[in-house]
């Protein structure tokens, strides 16, 4: 049991070495939303209440680093327990091996070592494999369902992706227990994040707010722009009538820069003009996919096509927009963490000349994993190993959820795909290094 312990402690610290090599934990232009979230006491409207609860019981408001060590010891206790479940005697050895790989190798340790939820993307579908085909004790069980309503509930785009491995499981066990196991951690996930809404927003809703970022994505796209000209003339009750002549504009820009929804029309700032513009956003949108769900059907799945192809990790080092979350360090932390946190290649600007050179390999690994994928699977059909295909397609449909639910909801972006991507990697080299169950 030491030496299982040691593994995955050894584990988690090679899954979060950028955090090392930056000097301090990675944050994003976001990450300052989930700290003052419990530091100042703002509960971000745009985003899940439940990784900035999670995350202040690691940090708080004393330091970042036990959130990225939690961070790191949660994916390597999933992999080792992925690992059990494909081999009859498993092994501390090639636990860290495993770990050596994707620290290596893949974007795992650039998101496992940043204060985001993104750390958690990868880690619902582990958790939901293991619920479904793993070997786990009750204890464990609980434990990885618990952890997998977390990971889930981090980010609404997360959702997606479960409901899919549900879909998934159903199909590949036709039996109710691991059906229920697998839908039993997305159940909580939706059941937390409405009850968190409807106290913090008086809404009784996973998303109360998410109207605004589908309407980003329809007037990028074109559709609820098409809808706008064509009804605005008539009928122009909509406040964004009046902001025609400056739409289509990046979704991005329309969501978080000088745009109509954040402005007003003498050109000033209009305060939480994201959250105001919620209910004309539902009016908007629900009319657009009324009249055009072709048009929206066609662009939801290029952008969700084009999602696939930008994995890269890279938009997530640089400093831009990291003075908000210096901001809430500097007030709700000790002063030696605010020195720690200047101190840090990425807020000196040098992270990203830093990591190049670990980068490289990231987009080789990945297409390798893709061409091996379906050998594996023919492989684990033979041998008719379940839990060993039943992986495969668990990385294959997360991985395509997930370009789906961000590529088609939001902007393509590489940050989406990449903290999802080294779950194929992940899966392949656990399959190659299990030695098959005797069964």
């Amino acid at each position: 049991m030491a030496r299982v312990l040691l593994a995955i402690l050894g584990g988690a610290l090679l899954l979060i070495w950028p955090a090392a090599l930056n000097l301090y934990p990675l944050v994003f232009v976001d990450s300052f939303t989930y700290i003052r979230q419990t530091t100042m006491g703002v509960p971000p409207w745009d985003k899940s209440l439940t990784y900035g609860a999670a995350i202040h019981a690691l940090h708080g408001a004393w330091s970042l680093w036990p959130v990225a060590l939690g961070q790191g010891l949660l994916a390597s206790w999933l992999v080792w327990l992925t690992q059990r479940s494909l081999r009859e005697a498993p092994s501390p050895a090639a636990h860290l091996l495993v770990c050596l790989g994707l620290a290596a190798l893949t974007s795992a340790p650039w998101f496992l070592g940043t204060v985001m939820p993104d750390a958690l993307t990868a880690l619902g579908p582990l958790c939901l494999f293991l619920l479904g085909f793993g070997r786990l004790s009750r204890a464990e069980v609980w434990a990885v369902g618990l952890f997998g309503a977390l990971a889930i509930s981090g980010h609404m785009a997360h959702l997606p992706a479960a409901l899919a491995l549900v879909a998934l499981t159903a199909l590949l066990t036709r039996r109710l227990a691991p059906v229920l196991r697998v839908a039993a951690p997305p159940l909580l996930a939706v059941l937390v994040l409405a009850s968190a809404n409807a106290a913090a927003f008086g809404r009784f809703a996973p998303s109360p707010h998410g109207a605004i970022f589908l309407l980003a994505r329809l007037q990028d796209d074109g559709p609820a722009l098409r809808l706008m000209r064509e009804r605005c003339p008539e009928d122009p009750g909509w406040r964004l009538c009046a902001f025609l002549d400056r739409l289509p504009m990046d979704a991005e820009d329309f969501l978080w820069g000088i745009s109509p929804i954040n402005s007003e029309a003498d050109g000033s700032l209009r305060k939480l003009g994201g959250l105001r513009a919620v209910p004309e956003a539902r009016e908007i949108v629900g009319a657009t996919l009324a009249a055009y769900p072709r048009e929206v059907a066609l662009a939801m799945i290029g952008n969700a096509l084009r999602q696939l192809t930008l994995f890269r990790v890279g938009d997530t080092l640089v400093p831009t927009s990291l003075f908000s979350t210096r901001e809430v360090i500097e007030h709700g932390f000790p002063p030696e963490e605010l020195a720690r946190f200047d101190a840090g290649l990425q807020a000196r600007g040098l992270l990203p000349d830093a990591a190049a050179p670990f980068l490289i390999l990231h987009v080789p690994v990945v297409l390798l994993a893709l061409l091996l994928a379906p050998w594996l699977l023919w492989r684990a059909a033979r041998a008719r190993d379940v839990p060993r295909a039943a992986l495969i397609l668990f990385a294959l449909v997360a991985i395509g959820a997930n370009a789906a639910a961000t590529g088609a909801l939001s902007k393509p972006l590489n940050r989406y795909e990449a903290r999802m991507i080294w779950l194929l990697p992940a899966a392949v080299g656990l399959t190659l290094l299990a030695r098959p169950r005797r069964h």
